[in-house]
């Protein structure tokens, strides 16, 4: 396996040398005008692909596409709206679509090995090692990843809402050097493409680069990200050092190449800890500790664990392990984290210290409801 480099890319040209790359196309790519599943335009990007890996480098691949695979076997005349539908769509099309892929893959003498992924994989500690285990092996083994996310079982509460939101977020997991996202335009623009005069930004340096754009306009109706969803999921990937490409998949060989097509957005921030990074930007909260002064400032500021006494009042529904929300008593969030405790056990909890709860309930009620190492800042008070 090739080494990984650990130097942010500065410049879209050094691009065509990033030992490994996270490429996310999205539905509308891959789908014809009827929305069904257009196999000459996935063979045409897995042969653009296949020469990154001839070449040497390495490629993740975050596809979407399983729903909309699903549409003609189901025999449905559109994207289905309702979540149980979709489910289904989702479940016959994921084998049509990764069959086109191992096929493809096959043509170049390379092999695939399919990754799908709830948000819930993403927090919870094991879950979260065992994606990781799973896409280091399948690269040091030569296969290329295909990733998506497991619509078929995912419900509203456990999605990531998007792929592009999770090309972000696998990018910083398998300490990618670049993330390309595959779209059905060519970059971002001043406004609408449509619209006349509105011209491609050819790079963002930062998010004052972004002042005055227009990116309202509704994405296909094959796909579910918009241009706002894609520039989310940008700001997480460039906030933990990761630059990105963002192009039409046509333009798909020339962005790996390192050429000025679509639009490139440099890093802005250091690469951090990949699973606290999971936990700021994938997880769905499942309710609220309320904090006095006295805890907001230890988590805050000397970022302490969150213990039993600092915590007035819980909202929400949680079991132990589940994400949730850190507010202080004016209802500003200021940390999200894993709490060790279910929203049943809390209430009895507060207002004591460790050592009492020890003392009174047993060495397992000793430890902190929401550990350090568990916890992230969402946002800091002055």
């Amino acid at each position: 396996m090739p080494p990984v480099s650990a130097a942010a890319l500065f410049d879209r040209r050094q691009l065509v040398d990033a030992p490994r790359v996270v490429v996310k196309v999205g539905s509308s790519s891959l789908t014809d005008a009827d929305g069904r599943l257009d196999p000459a335009r996935l063979d045409a990007l897995v042969k653009v692909l296949a020469a990154r890996r001839a070449a040497g480098g390495q490629v993740v691949l975050v596809s979407s596409g399983a729903i909309a695979a699903g549409i003609e076997p189901l025999g449905l005349s559109a994207r289905p709206r309702d979540l149980a539908t979709q489910q289904a769509a989702a479940s016959a099309g994921q084998g049509l679509l990764v069959a086109h892929y191992t096929r493809s893959f096959w043509d170049h003498g390379l092999r695939v090995g399919q990754v799908l992924l709830t948000a819930d994989d993403t927090v919870r500690r094991t879950h979260y090692r065992n994606a990781q285990r799973a896409l280091t092996r399948l690269l040091e083994l030569g296969l290329v990843p295909v990733i998506n996310e497991n619509d078929a079982v995912a419900t509203d509460e456990i999605r990531f809402g998007d792929n592009d939101r999770l090309a972000a977020l696998v990018s910083h997991l398998v300490h990618a050097d670049a993330l390309v996202l595959l779209t059905d335009v060519n970059g971002l623009h001043t406004g609408p493409p449509s619209r006349p005069g509105s011209v491609r930004i050819p790079e963002v340096r930062g998010p004052q680069d972004l002042d005055g754009i227009d990116v309202t306009a509704r994405g296909s109706a094959i796909g579910t990200g918009g241009m706002v969803t894609k520039l989310e999921s940008v700001a997480i990937a460039t906030a933990s050092g990761i630059p990105v490409v963002l192009t039409s998949a046509e333009n798909a060989a020339a962005a790996l190449a390192g050429e000025d097509v679509g639009t490139w957005f440099a890093a802005t921030g250091r690469r951090a800890s990949t699973r606290l990074l999971w936990l700021a930007h994938a997880a769905r909260t499942r309710g609220r500790l309320v904090l006095d002064e006295g805890a907001v400032r230890a988590v805050v500021e000397r970022r302490t664990s969150l213990l039993p006494a600092g915590v007035t009042r819980v909202e929400g529904a949680f079991e132990a392990g589940d994400p949730v929300e850190l507010c202080g008593q004016d209802g500003v969030v200021v940390a999200r984290g894993l709490v060790a405790y279910s929203s049943e056990e809390v209430p009895g909890l507060l207002g004591h210290t460790t050592s009492e709860l020890r003392a009174d309930l047993g060495p397992e009620y000793g430890r902190e409801l929401v550990h350090r190492d568990d916890l992230v800042l969402v946002r800091r008070r002055r």
